[in-house]
Protein backbone atom coordinates (compact mmCIF):
# COMPACT_ATOMS: atom_id res chain seq x y z
CA UNK A 1 0.00 0.00 0.00
CA UNK A 2 1.30 3.61 -0.99
CA UNK A 3 2.07 5.80 2.16
CA UNK A 4 1.51 9.45 1.82
CA UNK A 5 3.24 11.93 4.04
CA UNK A 6 2.18 15.39 5.27
CA UNK A 7 4.70 16.86 3.21
CA UNK A 8 3.52 15.34 0.05
CA UNK A 9 0.34 17.30 0.38
CA UNK A 10 -0.72 20.65 -0.86
CA UNK A 11 -2.62 21.77 1.71
CA UNK A 12 -2.10 21.79 5.66
CA UNK A 13 -4.45 19.97 8.11
CA UNK A 14 -4.87 19.62 11.73
CA UNK A 15 -3.40 17.19 13.60
CA UNK A 16 -6.33 16.02 15.92
CA UNK A 17 -3.98 14.23 18.27
CA UNK A 18 -6.39 13.25 20.90
CA UNK A 19 -8.02 10.32 18.08
CA UNK A 20 -4.61 10.01 16.37
CA UNK A 21 -3.92 6.29 17.79
CA UNK A 22 -7.83 5.39 16.77
CA UNK A 23 -8.47 2.63 13.60
CA UNK A 24 -8.29 4.71 10.57
CA UNK A 25 -9.22 3.75 7.13
CA UNK A 26 -7.97 0.15 5.74
CA UNK A 27 -10.29 -0.74 3.33
CA UNK A 28 -13.77 -1.72 2.89
CA UNK A 29 -15.99 -1.93 4.91
CA UNK A 30 -15.93 1.04 6.89
CA UNK A 31 -18.71 2.99 7.51
CA UNK A 32 -17.23 5.05 10.74
CA UNK A 33 -17.41 8.71 10.42
CA UNK A 34 -14.31 10.37 8.23
CA UNK A 35 -13.02 13.81 9.67
CA UNK A 36 -12.07 15.39 6.35
CA UNK A 37 -9.85 18.30 8.54
CA UNK A 38 -7.82 15.59 10.28
CA UNK A 39 -4.20 14.65 8.52
CA UNK A 40 -4.19 11.31 10.37
CA UNK A 41 -7.41 10.69 8.70
CA UNK A 42 -6.40 12.14 5.31
CA UNK A 43 -3.71 10.61 5.13
CA UNK A 44 -4.65 6.58 5.05
CA UNK A 45 -7.34 7.56 2.80
CA UNK A 46 -5.17 9.22 0.32
CA UNK A 47 -3.02 5.83 0.21
CA UNK A 48 -5.83 3.85 -0.39
CA UNK A 49 -7.37 5.68 -3.03
CA UNK A 50 -4.02 6.26 -4.68
CA UNK A 51 -3.14 2.34 -4.67
CA UNK A 52 -6.55 1.81 -5.96
CA UNK A 53 -6.39 4.44 -8.97
CA UNK A 54 -2.66 2.46 -9.59
CA UNK A 55 -0.73 6.03 -9.03
CA UNK A 56 1.75 7.56 -7.52
CA UNK A 57 1.55 10.86 -9.25
CA UNK A 58 1.92 13.88 -6.84
CA UNK A 59 -0.61 15.85 -9.50
CA UNK A 60 -3.40 13.27 -8.89
CA UNK A 61 -2.89 13.45 -4.91
CA UNK A 62 -3.04 17.30 -5.42
CA UNK A 63 -6.30 16.56 -7.48
CA UNK A 64 -7.41 14.11 -5.09
CA UNK A 65 -7.16 17.23 -1.94
CA UNK A 66 -9.09 19.51 -4.41
CA UNK A 67 -12.13 16.82 -4.43
CA UNK A 68 -11.87 16.21 -0.92
CA UNK A 69 -12.04 19.90 0.12
CA UNK A 70 -15.41 19.87 -2.53
CA UNK A 71 -16.98 17.31 -1.83
CA UNK A 72 -20.50 17.46 -1.11
CA UNK A 73 -20.93 17.35 3.46
CA UNK A 74 -23.53 14.48 3.28
CA UNK A 75 -20.70 11.90 1.90
CA UNK A 76 -19.67 11.43 5.32
CA UNK A 77 -18.44 8.20 5.94
CA UNK A 78 -14.82 6.70 5.14
CA UNK A 79 -16.04 3.94 2.81
CA UNK A 80 -18.80 7.10 1.20
CA UNK A 81 -15.16 9.55 0.82
CA UNK A 82 -12.98 6.56 -0.56
CA UNK A 83 -15.50 5.59 -2.81
CA UNK A 84 -16.33 9.15 -3.86
CA UNK A 85 -12.51 9.77 -4.34
CA UNK A 86 -11.79 6.91 -6.49
CA UNK A 87 -14.87 7.76 -8.51
CA UNK A 88 -14.11 11.30 -9.49
CA UNK A 89 -10.34 10.09 -9.74
CA UNK A 90 -10.97 7.27 -12.50
CA UNK A 91 -12.98 9.55 -14.14
CA UNK A 92 -10.63 12.54 -14.19
CA UNK A 93 -7.81 10.08 -15.16
CA UNK A 94 -9.87 8.62 -18.03
CA UNK A 95 -9.75 11.90 -19.59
Amino acid sequence: MLIVKAFDLKFKYRKYVETRDEPKFSGLPDPTAFNRDDLYEILPMMGAVMDTLGTTDGRVLHLLEDLLNEMPRFVSSREEVFNYLVGCGSDVLQR
